[in-house]
Formats: C-alpha cells, sequence, structure tokens
C-alpha cells in the first residue's frame, strides 16, 4: 500500500481503484482504474462509481420546478409597516434602498419581491464591501447574516445536486398539508441571509399549507428540501420561529410510496414490499431489488410499463431474466451486476433512455467492471476509462 500511496503522489493523482491478484507462488496481477470525467468518484460504493452518459444530467427530483400557487396569501402575522418600523428603531441612520433599486433586483430575479423584504431593504441595503460594521449591525438587527440587496437570488436546484449515486435514489412528493413544496430549489426560494453555513430564504412558491414570503432554512449539509423557520419575515424578526419538523416519507399525494425496496431490503424497511407485484403501482418512481438469500430471482413483469419508474437498482442475481430490464421505457438511472449488463449489452437491449449508470461485481473485482463499463460508455460515445494492467512475482508466500 504505502508503494502505490508513493507512486500515487508521484504521479499527482489523487486516487485510483485498483484490485490485486496474488497468487501462492507468488506471481501477481494488479488492475489500475484510473479517474474519468465521466465516472462520478464511489464515494460511499464498493465500485467504481456512477457513469454519467448525458453530460450535466440531473436525476429528475433536481429538475422539478415549484407547483403554481394561486391562492397563497402572506401569513397573518406578516406586518411590512411594523416591521420597518422595528428595524429603524434598530438601526437609526442606516441607508436603505431606493424604489428603483428595488425594482431593478426584481428585474434581475425575475420576481416580484415580498412586502416585508421590500420593506428590509428600504431601512437598509447592506454594503458589505464599503461598510462592513453597518452590515454587521443590520445582521444582529434582523437576525442572521444578511445579504446585500445585490446578492439576493434564488435556490439553484442544480448546485444542489449530490451526484447519480445518491440523487438517482431520491423521490420528491408535497403532501397536501405541506407548508413547503419539496424542491431541491425554486426562483421563489430567495435567499436573503444565512447563520455562517445555512441559508435563510424568503419563500414565495410556498406549499399547500404555506404562507406567501414564509421564512425558511436550506441546509447546506442536505441536498433537497428546505425547513419551514418563520411564517413570516415579521416572525422572523422578532424571534417568533417555528420548531423544527421532522421529515416525512416521500409519499405523492395518492398517498403511495414513490420508493420500494424488494427483497433483502423488503418487508421491515421503509418503502419495503415482499414481491415486486406488491411494490408496482403508477406512483412508483425508484425500485431496488437485493437478492434475498436462498429466495428465487425475481421478475420485473409486474412493474413492465410503469409510467414514472426512473431508477431501478438491482443486485448480482437478483432479476430473473434480465432482459425484463427492456420492458421498462422511462428509465434514467439503472444498476445492475456485470452478468445482467452482459445479457442487455449481447442482446442490444440496453435501455436508450438512461442518463446513468452503475456496475456492480459480486466480488467487487474492478477488472470484469471496466469491460463492461466501458461497452456502456460506447453505446453514448463518451470517453472510456482508462486501465493499466501489471503483471509481476512477488515471491512465493512464507
Amino acid at each position: 500500500m504505502e508503494g502505490i500511496q508513493k507512486a500515487l503522489a508521484r504521479g499527482r493523482a489523487q486516487e485510483v481503484a485498483f484490485s490485486a491478484e496474488v497468487r501462492p507462488d507468488g506471481r501477481t496481477t494488479l488492475g489500475l482504474v484510473w479517474p474519468s470525467p465521466v465516472v462520478e468518484p464511489a464515494i460511499g460504493r464498493p465500485d467504481l462509481g456512477v457513469l454519467v452518459l448525458t453530460e450535466g444530467s440531473l436525476a429528475e427530483p433536481w429538475l422539478r420546478r415549484p407547483e403554481p400557487v394561486s391562492g397563497a396569501v402572506p401569513a397573518p402575522s406578516a406586518d411590512p409597516e411594523s416591521l420597518e418600523r422595528t428595524l429603524r428603531e434598530r438601526l437609526p441612520g442606516a441607508v436603505g434602498a431606493t424604489e428603483a433599486e428595488i425594482a431593478a433586483t426584481e428585474a434581475r430575479l425575475g420576481v416580484t419581491l415580498s412586502d416585508e423584504l421590500k420593506a428590509l431593504y428600504r431601512v437598509t441595503r447592506v454594503d458589505w464591501a464599503d461598510d462592513f460594521e453597518a452590515a454587521v449591525r443590520a445582521g444582529q438587527a434582523v437576525g442572521c447574516e444578511l445579504s446585500g440587496l445585490e446578492d439576493l437570488e434564488g435556490v439553484d436546484a442544480a448546485a444542489r445536486h449530490p451526484g447519480w449515486g445518491s440523487g438517482a435514489a431520491h423521490a420528491a412528493g408535497t403532501s397536501p398539508d405541506a407548508a413547503v413544496q419539496d424542491l431541491a430549489g425554486s426562483p421563489g426560494w430567495i435567499r436573503f441571509g444565512g447563520n455562517g453555513g445555512d441559508d435563510f430564504a424568503v419563500d414565495l412558491t410556498p406549499g399547500p399549507a404555506g404562507y406567501l414570503g414564509q421564512v425558511i432554512l436550506v441546509d447546506h449539509e442536505r441536498s433537497f428540501g428546505a425547513e419551514l423557520v418563520a411564517d413570516s419575515l415579521t416572525d422572523f424578526v422578532l424571534g417568533r420561529l417555528r420548531e423544527e419538523r421532522h421529515d416525512r416519507p416521500h409519499r405523492r399525494g395518492d398517498g403511495l410510496p414513490a420508493v420500494a425496496r424488494v427483497g433483502a431490503g423488503g418487508p421491515g424497511v421503509a418503502g419495503g414490499a415482499g414481491t415486486v407485484q406488491a411494490a408496482a403501482h403508477p406512483a412508483l418512481e425508484v425500485l431496488a431489488v437485493e437478492a434475498a438469500g436462498d429466495g428465487a430471482p425475481f421478475s420485473l413483469a409486474p412493474i413492465s410499463g410503469l409510467p414514472r419508474l426512473r431508477t431501478l437498482t438491482a443486485s448480482p442475481g437478483a432479476l430473473a431474466d434480465p432482459l425484463e430490464v427492456a420492458g421498462l421505457t422511462g428509465l434514467e438511472f439503472l444498476e445492475l451486476g456485470t452478468e445482467e449488463w452482459r445479457a442487455l449489452l449481447d442482446a442490444g437491449a440496453v435501455p436508450r433512455t438512461l442518463k446513468a449508470a452503475a456496475v456492480t461485481a459480486r466480488d467487487q473485482d474492478h477488472l470484469p467492471v471496466v469491460t463492461i463499463a466501458n461497452e456502456i460508455l460506447a453505446l453514448w460515445d463518451r470517453p472510456l476509462i482508462v486501465q493499466t494492467l501489471l503483471d509481476g512475482d512477488l515471491g512465493p508466500a512464507t
């Protein structure tokens, strides 16, 4: 291992995947698989990582836009006049933004700011570059590290995408009683401050049970969703905060789970189902199939043609007939074992709707995985993975 580490340092490589076969007589084959721009690193995974087949692609939940919020109104506690009065008392002599500057910000963002947010910036426009001390005082008055008017921005969903390795397994669904829409980002989530790591935003696209202009927290350690902090900016400034609410299972409006697990990860776990048939319903988006000990492999026939199914992961040996994958017409992510991928490749049945894919092996030997991975990449005319094979002799075991 020390020799490999020194070689990586000399080659200025950050990481390399490798596998070695050391025979009893000392003959050794070392396979090195070099980082590739089309492979997401295998963080938390025992394989090479995820093959990105479409440049810049994102999992569907990160592409989702907010639902219309017709009828959404500010909270009863929202009081722009009181908010402005309170801030002027806390910040005597502060320099606020002009109506023209606020209008220009709205034009830049493409949204109409809430009356409370306008009131805040009429009191102080915040300028961290030219008046640091005044900016600090403004933040103390509001209750967070306050952004300048020119720094207001919506929350970009793409910037929060964690990669296909975990993103493909996520499903979004806003329940009728949700105050905040289940999104990665929204042009109506206007960041106005932070707490040194997370962002506070005024929510102009609330959920069915939310208020227009409510304050939400966008956690930097999470790649999806936001937490309700206060019903209004007035409440936020006055310290009337909401208690944090626990995450809920991702279910669509009809109550059916959008993520299901069959086999070893079946009954007894969230989204678990005993059979593929039990997991199948029109709202299903993500299905994980795990080989269940001595149990028989599973047929995919019950999920053929489901309109929303976009992610399938199946452990090696879990599928009765890998070619049934061809009946899943909307897949964007597929993870299979090497034998299952070989069957699809030989039959010319790899779904061309895929945006990303992953290959796993029973014994985690990277060499056959790379061979399969490169055949998949070639179908999308993507750069191939480079591997180096070294043969040597370590001498007989002592």
